[in-house]
């Protein structure tokens, strides 16, 4: 059993690699690049070698009554969301590093299917006709703002984990001011991240952290400066043998986002307009035997928000499979 942990411990790599689909509807309604709860257990740290990975995001949610969200230089409110997101990506771990630690590197490119439906208020500084709101529905889809993570330090230790990284979210998605739905959000976002895991070779239990910042560049289409963010995923799961069969997980994955600092900018109708969420939910992992010398890797998790301010309010469904050659 230990020895096959330490295996699977090894093998285990990069299924989010930080940045997993984002909720791309609007930065300016509090949602960032960053999605609560992509990051959060040890599968998400340095790959072993060189391991690609596929991963499905889905996002549902909704904001009615009184709340209104700035989506670039209009205001809406009776939101209805839905994105999808598929990931493709690549991470290396190499054979050099400092302070015993490896050297690693990823890019992500998601592709992304956005619809929102709500009623915009036209009193907005891109509608001059006063006391009118309209039913209206957009949709967009394509390729997504692109995650770079060029600096990438990773340690390991008998059963331990733990890593310092720096992701980049580059505004490659296309942006068209006014629209409720766009597949990028036309400014950068620079991340640093730590993260802690811990894996019990003996009995399986996992105690996994990650923990971040998001620092945003302004969006010059319209004067609108998102505000920082901290964010921390904490996942708690217990991995089962099933024979020869491989390893199975069975957990809760559990989230915190927080805007630390006000929007601002001419754009920021709303004001300073901080965000706030967190949730719980469970996760399913399966780790297979060595195929060919190689690890295939699947996780499935469901993610309902539960304490929502100044953003959509709704869940998450994601499917992970990532392979380690």
């Amino acid at each position: 059993m230990k020895k096959t942990m330490f295996f699977i411990m090894l093998t285990c790599l990069l299924c989010t690699a930080l940045a997993g689909p984002y909720r791309v509807f609007a930065s300016e309604s509090g949602v960032g690049h960053y999605s609560p709860g992509a990051m959060a257990s040890f599968i998400d740290a340095a790959p072993p070698g060189l391991a690609a990975l596929n991963f499905f995001n889905y996002y549902s949610g909704s904001a009615g009554g009184d709340k209104r969200l700035p989506f670039g230089g209009i205001v809406a409110a009776n939101l209805d969301v839905t994105t999808y997101a598929d990931v493709f990506g690549l991470a290396y771990k190499s054979p050099f590093g400092i302070l015993d630690g490896k050297f690693a590197a990823a890019v992500l490119v998601p592709y992304v299917w956005v619809d929102v439906k709500a009623q915009v208020d036209l009193n907005s500084r891109l509608f001059p006709r006063i006391g009118r709101t309209v039913a209206r529905q957009d949709t967009a889809d394509g390729v997504g703002d692109i995650t770079l993570i060029p600096f990438w330090l990773a340690w390991n230790k008998g059963d331990f984990k733990w890593d310092v990284r720096l992701d980049i979210y580059a505004p490659t998605g296309d942006y068209t001011q006014g629209k409720l739905a766009n597949v990028g959000l036309n400014y950068w976002t620079f991340e640093p991240v730590v993260s802690f895991s811990y894996l019990s070779s003996k009995i399986g239990l996992e105690i996994s952290a990650f923990a971040g910042m998001d620092f945003n560049t302004k969006n010059g289409d319209t004067d609108y400066q998102s505000g920082n963010i901290f964010h921390l995923d904490l996942t708690v799961a217990e991995h089962l043998p099933l024979s020869k069969y491989g390893f199975i997980g069975i957990g809760f994955n559990a989230f915190y986002w927080q805007q630390f600092t006000g929007d601002s900018g001419s754009g920021a109708v709303l004001g300073d307009f901080e965000g706030r969420t967190q949730g719980i939910g469970p996760v399913i992992s399966y780790i297979s035997p060595p195929i060919c010398g190689h690890t295939v890797l699947a996780e499935v998790k469901w993610l309902p928000e539960i304490d929502v301010n100044n953003r959509v309010k709704g869940d998450s469904v994601w499917f992970k499979v990532a392979f380690a050659f």
